[in-house]
């Protein structure tokens, strides 16, 4: 018997929608706010923010904590 519903994913201990993303929370580090996850008929799914190539010497990260920017 097959569910006519898309399935949803399990994640740690939490259970996501189809279709729902979120940043995954790994211990001990915690939320990881560059790492996106979603939930695609029951298959999880995870990516790193892509960044592009930094410029400059010194880059920074004030205003993006994921990727580095010029100053």
């Amino acid at each position: 018997m097959q569910a006519d519903a898309p399935r949803a994913c399990r994640f740690g201990r939490r259970w996501y929608l189809n279709n729902e993303s979120w940043h995954p929370s790994v211990p001990p580090f915690g939320e990881m706010k560059c790492i996106l996850c979603w939930c695609v008929s029951g298959e999880t799914h995870c990516q790193r923010q892509e960044c592009p190539p930094s410029a400059c010497t010194s880059p920074a990260t004030r205003d993006n904590p994921c990727c580095a920017k010029c100053r």
